[in-house]
């Protein structure tokens, strides 16, 4: 393999914008994935919510990345024909006592620049939402669904157009300073191994982004936090036309089970979340399906406990330990020519185009045309 200008490690929807963001015809880019194809890892796995920007504090990288990728997702999904629905989203009060956190969402939302957000009554709940029972709400309009192996799609073509090359079944093992530039060591499917030379490297590996930081000298530490999902089966369509969530619980790691819908109308339970250890396990046990309707039932009457199942689970890189206070995105040159992204969950997918440019500023010191 020739050298490098510039290696992304990870092919998910983080590493794939990236590269369709810094590629061009006279940069020699390689983007490698450890799996037999791109995006399946956590960017298969989740609920292909495009989030408003509501949650997350001001000023963090989370808020202020997710509503300029919202705006850019859109564009980006309806200029190329990306399969999406901006939805919308009711946060809902089960009970008068949630209806403080509302109000402090919406306040939090005005402060991230999102001012479309409207706190509801009860009846203006059930004039939008009939099948759904809350003593209020906040309405999140710009809350959408989009297909992330689309949109992945799109980003790896705009990237191969511009002359970069995705090679898959390539694991990376090893790491060195060389000069100005990186050694980079790597196996394949069959156990070949191989190195190069690459002036820069971003780091995009997801759930091995601490470890593949920590073959440079990095000291991050990523916690795995599951999150299951059940379907929902014989619901009329139309009984809910959009994404409901709950009200977050105080020091909650999450968004709490919550409602969500895909693009062909299926109603979705989840996701949950509980910290695992290093193994990816992806199995659901069946006592989510009791567990997912009972948390719901107040603000879903509509749901009946046969009609719940088991369905899929993710997981999530979290920086945030259990117990410990909101922890940011890390985008950060940490070594020069090595940027590292460690700990891009939710809203990732959302902000993916804007840690692009991002990433895309650190390279060249200003934002691409």
């Amino acid at each position: 393999m020739e050298s490098a200008d510039i290696t992304i490690i990870g092919a998910g929807v983080i590493g794939l914008a990236v590269a369709a963001e810094i590629a061009r015809p006279d940069r020699n880019i390689f983007i490698l994935e450890k799996n037999p194809t791109h995006g399946s890892g956590i960017s298969s796995r989740n609920s292909e919510v495009i989030h408003g920007g509501i949650y997350y504090p001001q000023d963090s990288l989370k808020a202020a990345l997710c509503v300029e990728g919202r705006h850019r997702l859109y564009e980006i999904a309806e200029k190329n024909k990306i399969l999406y629905k901006r939805i919308g989203k009711l946060i809902v009060a089960a009970k008068t006592s949630e209806t403080e956190e509302l109000e402090y969402l919406h306040e939090n939302a005005r402060k991230n620049g999102v001012n479309s957000t409207e706190l509801l009554s009860a009846r203006e709940v059930a004039r939008m939402e009939p099948n759904i029972k809350a003593c209020s709400a906040l309405y999140s309009p710009e809350t959408g669904i989009i297909s992330a192996h689309d949109l992945m799609n799109y980003f790896l073509l705009r990237a191969r157009q511009n002359k970069a090359e995705l090679i898959n079944y390539t694991k990376v093992t090893g790491i060195e300073k060389e000069g100005r530039s990186y050694r980079i060591f790597t196996q394949n499917g069959k156990g070949d191994t191989f190195d190069f030379s690459s002036a820069c490297v971003i780091n995009a590996a997801g759930l091995e982004s601490d470890t593949i930081a920590g073959l440079v000298g990095g000291s991050y530490r990523l916690h795995y936090c599951k999150g299951d999902y059940c379907s929902i089966s014989h619901v009329k369509p139309g009984t809910v036309n959009r994404l409901i969530y709950p009200a977050p619980a105080k020091k909650q790691v999450g968004l709490g089970v919550h409602l969500t819908i895909d693009l062909s109308g299926r109603l979705k339970l989840g996701p949950d979340a509980t910290y695992i250890s290093r193994a990816e396990d992806y199995t659901v046990e069946d006592r989510k399906a009791s567990l997912f309707y009972s948390r719901t039932k107040a603000f879903l009457p509509f749901l009946k406990e046969e009609n719940v199942s088991p369905d899929m689970a993710g997981i999530r890189p979290k920086l945030q330990g259990i117990g410990d206070d909101f922890q940011d995105f890390v985008i950060r040159e940490d070594w020069p020519g090595f940027i590292n992204l460690v700990g891009i969950e939710s809203p990732g997918l959302t902000a993916s185009p804007a840690i692009a440019r991002l990433v895309n500023k650190m390279l060249t010191g200003k934002h691409s045309d």
